[in-house]
């Protein structure tokens, strides 16, 4: 499945089969985050593994509508409540002519 950030696929033309996305709230146990000045690295290390998460359901929903790509991909994030967020993958499926 290819995945881009624009809104075209050079050299192919294109179906437009709809939005597809893949969302995810997660939290860690965080005890001694809080040093200023300091990456908080379980902070990065909870998004990055939401955002594969995020992706892989966003994957899994364009294959389940015959999707070849996954085209002007944006991610979105927010917090829930303290220590959790949620993570938004989104984009345009569509299947090469």
């Amino acid at each position: 499945m290819l995945l881009v950030n624009i809104d075209y696929i050079p050299g192919k033309d294109l179906d437009v089969l709809g939005i597809v996305k893949g969302t995810v709230v997660q939290s860690k146990n965080f005890g001694k985050d809080f040093m200023a000045g300091r990456e908080i690295t379980c902070y990065t290390e909870m998004l990055n593994e939401a955002r594969q998460i995020a992706v892989k359901r966003m994957v899994d929903e364009a294959e389940s509508l015959g999707a070849d790509a996954v085209i002007n991909i944006r991610y979105g994030s927010s917090s829930v409540m303290q220590g959790a967020a949620e993570v938004i993958s989104y984009g345009t499926a569509v299947k090469y002519r």
